[in-house]
């Protein structure tokens, strides 16, 4: 029997494709949704965790299925991305920031840093330790309870927002409302707004997201509603930041598919990514469209019962 199925690999490409940009997880998903089917799909969260991964073929695919959804999202972005590489290589040049894009370019590159580093010191510890039924149960959970925080500071900042402009901008009570919340930017913040320091703390919630059922995307756009953005330019900012830190990892692991691990599921894995790409494209066209007018509520709903069903079931 082959170490991943056909059907398996349809299954938790679309799971990769979907729940990696939808804010639910999809390392989460990844180990949980096969330790809910049991059977044969069990072995794949074994495999998972293992401490060899060179002999796990289902990270191997799991990595195959990241780098479809990274080249995915350069393919919605590519407008996007061929404008901020071409920005920065001229800060580079330059040695100046003067535009609002040469400016994004270099808050990506300082939020991407801190789950860069993380990453290649912790992934082996975090995933060997927490790729479990168990403890994706109790991070799903959180992520949930995060999402719903996101909300609430969201709206406690729009409420600010109101007071400042019926009182006036320039009014004695409008600074004194700027004193007492520091952290408030105003409602409607744009992107290229954020300082360096706001993009570097964002890319350290982004670390989380190594945590089986903390979810890369969700963590992220509550970062950038906290500091004032608006859940369209949040959510730019999450799958803009996710794009390099999604490939590089993948690229970093495919040479795992060239060895054991990748031994008989080289068409599986062809199958999975295809699919994957597919429903990350779909996921990202939907989202884009949804945050112009929706929140993250609906998903840590999502997230709190799914996250409390699987602790009644795996604890």
């Amino acid at each position: 029997m082959d170490p991943i199925t056909y059907t398996q690999a349809v299954v938790i490409g679309i799971l990769q494709g979907v729940t990696e940009l939808f804010p639910i997880s999809s390392l989460g998903h990844a180990v949980l949704v096969p330790a809910w089917i049991g059977g044969s799909w069990s072995d794949l969260v074994t495999q998972y965790g293992v401490e060899d991964s060179a002999k796990a073929p289902y990270l191997a695919f799991i990595v195959a299925l990241h780098v479809a959804t990274a080249i995915a999202l350069l393919v919605f972005y590519w407008r996007d991305w061929v404008a901020i590489i071409g920005a920065f290589f001229r800060t580079l040049r330059t040695r100046k920031v003067e535009t609002s894009t040469e400016r994004l370019a270099w808050l990506i590159v300082i939020a991407t840093l801190p789950v860069g580093i993380t990453g290649l010191a912790l992934e082996h510890v975090f995933r060997v330790l927490f790729a479990k039924p168990l403890a994706a149960s109790i991070f799903l959970t959180i992520n949930g309870l995060i999402l719903l925080a996101g909300e609430r500071l969201r709206r406690r900042a729009d409420a600010r927002a109101e007071v400042h402009e019926s009182v006036g901008a320039g009014s004695p009570d409008a600074q004194d409302e700027a004193v007492h919340h520091p952290g408030y930017d105003g409602a409607s913040r744009r992107l290229e707004t954020l300082s360096y320091r706001e993009a570097a703390i964002i890319g350290v919630f982004q670390t989380f997201a190594l945590l089986a059922g903390i979810s890369r995307s969700g963590i992220t756009m509550v970062g950038g509603l906290v500091r004032g953005l608006s859940h369209e330019d949040a959510a730019k900012f999450s799958f803009l930041l996710a794009t390099p830190v999604i490939f590089a990892a993948g690229v970093l692991k495919i040479p795992s598919l060239l060895g054991p691990a990748g031994d008989k599921i080289h068409g599986q894995v062809v199958v999975g990514a295809i699919v994957a790409g597919l429903a990350a494209y779909a996921s990202v066209r939907f989202l884009t469209r949804y945050f112009t007018t929706r929140t993250l509520t609906p998903f840590a709903i999502y997230c709190l019962v799914a996250g409390v069903a699987s602790l009644v079931k795996f604890a």
